[in-house]
């Protein structure tokens, strides 16, 4: 079985995120969405409700878990039997940034494979950093975050 997991904060989940989990479900027999534990980070959203809008998001989707974890994303997937990160990429920054990651997740255990999907160019420009500023600032942030996302 061919599980990739999508690691992240989703502090909110935005369209971009949704196209990429959807495009990976074409590759892949399962798509675990983890949302990564930090203490250092400061997340406009509690886990709990990240975790409840990507669960609701897909729940007509049963290749699609949601879980939440802590510590390093690659022991996480070895933990739980996953094959390959799926990471998406909106642009050569996104490249040059996971490239590293993916060198180093690779050197600590070669067995997972990281897959890069590019974001079509509907969702490029759409990042969770982006939809949290419209947010705090009153905007309307329903064009980037799927109907299900609502405060």
């Amino acid at each position: 079985m061919k599980i990739a997991l999508f690691p992240g904060s989703f502090d909110p989940l935005t369209k971009g995120h949704v196209e990429i989990i959807t495009k990976g479900l074409s590759f892949f027999d399962k798509v675990i969405v983890a949302i990564g534990r930090n203490s250092q980070k400061k997340y406009l959203f509690d886990i709990e409700t990240r975790k409840q809008w990507i669960s609701d998001v897909f729940k007509d989707f049963p290749s699609v878990e949601v879980v939440i974890y802590e510590g390093l994303t690659i022991d996480f997937c070895h933990k739980i039997g996953a094959n390959f990160l799926l990471r998406g990429l909106r642009s050569c920054s996104d490249f040059e940034y996971e490239k590293g990651i993916a060198f180093a997740n690779k050197e600590m255990n070669p067995q997972i494979e990281t897959v890069f999907l590019l974001s079509s160019p509907a969702t490029f420009n759409i990042s969770s950093t982006i939809v949290r500023d419209i947010i705090v600032n009153n905007g309307d942030y329903s064009h980037f975050v799927p109907k299900e996302i609502k405060f």
